[in-house]
């Protein structure tokens, strides 16, 4: 439950997310490491090509991983396990929906908003539990996207090694 968990956290979530892509069909469109061309163009402030995608250094990553990412959902000051399940579904899915399904799975009002009630509902659980109910959450909406044809496979088994890794963290 601290910022040192990042590293381990975006280990694998790099695990994941590979090098660049620019798949027709993926409405992110060119991704290096995960992160997108809107995401990239916005955390630098300027216009930028799909070659700036392509040289994404991991380092920048990191640095956009940590502060649109990690802080803004408490990744520090959740349990290990948990932590990257928030991680990996905001990156996935958003900052907005991700922190819902770790509410949902906690008794909390899903708001979207990881704030203090959150916070200690989320510490009081059973991490195991959390880990499981919000990857269930996760792969049921992934399952009703109109790109669960194209991507599901690999979506899958996504949440099924996060879910593996997360229970390691969480023991």
């Amino acid at each position: 439950m601290a910022e040192s968990n990042f590293e381990r956290v975006m280990r694998e979530i790099f695990h994941h997310e590979g090098g660049y892509v620019d798949h027709p069909a993926d409405p992110g469109g060119a991704t290096n490491r995960g992160v997108t061309f809107a995401v990239l163009q916005s955390w630098r402030g300027k216009p930028i090509t799909k070659q700036d995608v392509k040289d994404l250094t991991e380092e920048e990553a990191m640095d956009i991983y940590r502060m649109n990412y990690w802080r803004p959902t408490k990744c520090d000051q959740l349990p290990a396990g948990v932590d990257l399940v928030m991680m990996d579904g905001s990156v996935n899915s958003g900052i907005g929906r991700a922190p819902k399904w770790i509410q949902l799975a906690v008794g909390v009002e899903p708001d979207g908003k990881i704030g203090p009630m959150t916070i200690a509902a989320i510490n009081d659980a059973d991490p195991i539990k959390v880990i499981d109910t919000a990857l269930d959450a996760r792969l049921n909406f992934l399952q009703r996207l109109k790109h669960w044809e194209t991507f599901g496979k690999g979506w899958k088994r996504r949440v099924d090694s996060v879910r593996q890794v997360a229970k390691d963290m969480a023991k």
